[in-house]
């Protein structure tokens, strides 16, 4: 399986969009400041993720969820209550 996940910062309440075949490690990962894009944010927690069979479906969610204003707006309306 592949995962599409959003991470919120604990730190300044920002969102991370990533992917990966292997959420826990992935969020451990970010947390320990393995990740440039991260590092200066931590501590994050998991607010969402989609799982995908193929890996091709899961960077395409990931880019157009990174790159589409609409696609994030969407998420975003999505996860109100889950983003407070």
């Amino acid at each position: 399986m592949f995962y599409v996940y959003v991470l919120r910062s604990r730190k300044d309440e920002k969102l991370y969009i990533g992917y990966t075949d292997d959420l826990r490690r992935r969020l451990s990962e970010h947390n320990k400041g393995l990740s440039r894009a991260t590092k200066s944010r931590i501590p994050l927690d998991l607010v969402y993720y989609e799982a995908y069979a193929s890996q091709a479906d899961a960077k395409v969610r990931e880019k157009r969820l990174k790159s589409s204003a609409g696609a994030n707006t969407a998420l975003k309306r999505r996860l109100r209550d889950s983003l407070r």
